[in-house]
């Protein structure tokens, strides 16, 4: 099955500076063969669930591996079963309607 997800990887007890350690995340992901897209708050993540959420554990198992003693994660799943549909298909929509209005910011 096709998914998007949005994952949000938290490591504690490693102090304030978690850019290493989202780093190693994005590259299991990449490393995965996912379509991957990182923004403020986390990373959009699409492809078929099994390989998605395999890449995830591989990520804790990353992380863990660099000293961080535990990790909180948050994940939001997106799928759908009249059609696939992708991340850019999704943002392009939006944006279409944002350049129709005349309303871009």
């Amino acid at each position: 099955m096709k998914v998007i997800a949005d994952l949000c990887v938290v490591p504690i007890g490693v102090g304030v500076n978690l850019a290493p350690y989202i780093a190693t995340c994005e590259q299991v992901l990449l490393q995965a063969g996912l379509q991957i897209q990182l923004h403020p708050n986390g990373t959009a993540i699409e492809g078929e669930w099994d390989v998605v959420f395999e890449a995830i554990r591989r990520c804790h198992e990353a992380v863990h591996a660099m000293g961080s003693p535990r990790i909180y994660t948050s994940v939001k799943i997106n799928t759908r079963t009249d059609r696939d549909q992708t991340m850019a298909e999704k943002v392009s929509s939006v944006e279409a309607l944002l350049g129709s209005s005349g309303d871009q910011a």
